[in-house]
Order: structure tokens, then C-alpha cells, then sequence
């Protein structure tokens, strides 16, 4: 004989998954009242509901950074509306995967992720998808987060921590396209001298001018727009480059990630 499906049932399964009522009761009923057979229907659910909404776009999300005993992890958790990236079982899921990547590893995360991950979209009602996941190790780290949409880690030899947080804000902030000068390859070069040469082209300046205009046009933005060529955020009167050598630090590695 079945058991009864009475609300206390109902809402005790809603408390312990989160779903909807209706989810919860349907599940309920097919397990003829039975809660643990239930709560199998609806985690068998929850990856069939995944896979009908894999077709979707993830486009928004959270990043998470975790630092400690000589590295940093840099997690991205995407959601397809930002409405959900601010849910507290979203942003809780992507803790907990950072914090599972950390102290066992990006595979061992990854080989859990599909059994945490379903249950939160059944919830939520949207795709989700791990983005990128990397690791830094480094003997002085330090890390950026804006408004979990944007993130760098960056790791020194020398310098200190709050050196690397001030670096790695400067990253997020001015988003160089290339390290160092030695970065900027012809192709990259040829690209920009066709952008500026339309711009000198309707100069009515005589060609030696043109010339001189274009090379100041190039030179200006290739330096804007390398990390060791800018200018810091907190003080336009030294150059990233110049920083670190004042400060005996050399640039190992940065990873810099955003959503939107």
C-alpha cells in the first residue's frame, strides 16, 4: 500500500533538495511516498534536465580565486542570466567546486562536478558550465577579484604579496593585450600600421610629417597596451617595468579571466 503524499511530505523533500513543490510531489508520487526513491527520481532528473538545456548559452557567472600554501586557483562557474550567478546555491556551488579543485585537484573537481552540478540547474532552472580552471604556483602570489566577473593571479620572484594585489589590480583594470614589447609579433604589428595609416592618410601634413605621425600613433599604442610599458594605476609616474625593478621583483606568470 502507498503512502499518502501529504504536504509535511512534500515540503520535507523540498527542505532537503531545494526543487519546486510541483517537482517534489510529481517525484513523491512515482515513488509511491517512498523519500529515498524519490530523492533518486529527482537526482536522475536533475541530469536530464542538464542535458535538455546543454544547447543554451552560459554567458554570465562568477569567478572565484582561492590562495594559500604557495599557489592560487582562479575557478570559472557560468550561468546563462546574471540574476542566477547572484543565487546563493549558485555562488555556494562555485566554493565549493574552487574549494574541492584546491586540496584535491582540478581532475578529482572535475570527475565530481556533473553530480554537484545537476541538482543546483534542476534548482535554478538554467544551464550551467564549468569555464576555466588553472592553477599558479609561485614563492610571492597575489590576486584581484572585482565583482567575481573578473580576476588575476599573479606570481613574482621577489617583491612582496601586496606588490603582486597591486600588479594583478593593474592587470584587471587596464587589461594589457601583450607582457612585453619582445611579445608583439609582425602580425600584431602589421595590423595596427593598417588602422593608423587610414587615420594619416587624411592628414593634409607633407609625407615626412605623415611618417613621423604614424610612428608616434604605433609606438603610443603598443605602450598602452603592454602590461611592462604602462603606466601604474597608483602612480602614472612609473611604468609596471620600472616598478618591479625598484622593487627587486621579476614577473613569473599572470592569468587574468572575465565574464561578460
Amino acid at each position: 500500500m502507498s503512502t499518502k503524499i501529504t504536504a509535511e511530505l512534500v515540503k520535507e523533500l523540498r527542505d532537503a533538495t531545494g526543487v519546486s513543490v510541483m517537482q517534489c510531489k510529481n517525484a513523491l508520487e512515482e515513488a509511491e511516498g517512498d523519500m529515498e526513491k524519490a530523492l533518486i527520481i529527482l537526482k536522475k532528473k536533475s541530469s536530464s534536465i542538464a542535458m535538455k538545456k546543454a544547447d543554451r548559452t552560459a554567458s554570465d557567472g562568477v569567478i572565484v580565486v582561492i590562495e594559500g600554501q604557495g599557489k592560487a586557483l582562479l575557478l570559472t562557474l557560468n550561468s546563462e542570466t546574471d540574476f542566477v550567478a547572484k543565487n546563493s546555491d549558485f555562488v555556494n556551488l562555485a566554493n565549493e567546486l574552487a574549494n574541492i579543485a584546491f586540496n584535491e585537484g582540478i581532475d578529482a573537481m572535475k570527475a565530481k562536478s556533473l553530480d554537484l552540478i545537476n541538482p543546483i540547474v534542476q534548482k535554478v532552472g538554467e544551464k550551467i558550465e564549468l569555464g576555466k580552471v588553472e592553477t599558479v604556483e609561485g614563492s610571492v602570489m597575489g590576486s584581484y577579484v572585482h565583482a567575481s566577473k573578473s580576476a588575476v593571479i599573479v606570481s613574482l620572484t621577489g617583491g612582496s604579496t601586496e606588490l603582486a594585489k597591486d600588479v594583478a589590480m593593474h592587470i584587471a583594470a587596464m587589461k594589457p593585450a601583450f607582457t612585453t614589447a619582445g611579445d608583439i609579433t609582425d602580425e600584431d604589428k602589421s595590423k595596427v600600421i593598417e588602422v593608423f595609416e587610414k587615420e594619416v592618410a587624411e592628414s593634409d601634413k607633407p609625407e615626412e610629417i605623415k611618417k613621423k605621425m604614424l610612428e608616434g600613433k604605433i609606438s603610443t599604442y603598443f605602450k598602452e597596451q603592454t602590461l611592462m610599458d604602462q603606466s601604474f594605476i597608483k602612480n602614472p609616474d612609473i611604468t609596471i617595468g620600472n616598478l618591479l625593478k625598484e622593487k627587486g621583483a621579476t614577473l613569473v606568470r599572470f592569468i587574468y579571466e572575465t565574464i561578460g
